[in-house]
């Protein structure tokens, strides 16, 4: 044991306390499919960018192709589990509202017009 006052014990992270009662303990076991999430997680939401350069590279022009959201909706919905199973508070709150803005963005691609693939910008 460290005589350090700043180790966090385990199970006093920002929510703790409150999700093992609504959930169960399956969000705070250490085991190596959480970190299996948080590197698919980094790497999905990470390949858009790549996946998005190509595109515009083969297109000549700067183009946000339609399967961007889709990478960022499930990128980031990974990153956010990933986040809550750390506890702790910065991650959770800059995680939390980016699957709703992309799943937004995945809602508004649906309804745009069928033969419109992918979204341009000047």
């Amino acid at each position: 044991m460290n005589d350090c006052d700043c180790i966090v014990e385990s199970g006093s992270g920002f929510l703790a306390s409150y999700m093992p009662s609504l959930i169960g303990d399956w969000l705070y076991v250490d085991a190596l499919w959480w970190t299996i999430v948080g590197f698919t997680g980094a790497a999905i939401f990470g390949s858009r960018f790549v996946f998005q350069w190509l595109h515009s590279e083969k297109q000549k022009k700067l183009v946000v192709p339609w399967y961007f959201w889709h990478l960022s909706f499930w990128g980031s919905l990974l990153n956010f589990f990933y986040s809550m199973h750390l506890d702790k508070a910065p991650l959770i709150v800059g995680t939390m509202f980016l699957p709703i803005l992309y799943g937004r963005n995945l809602i508004l691609l649906g309804r745009s017009k069928p033969d419109s693939e992918q979204v341009h910008s000047k």
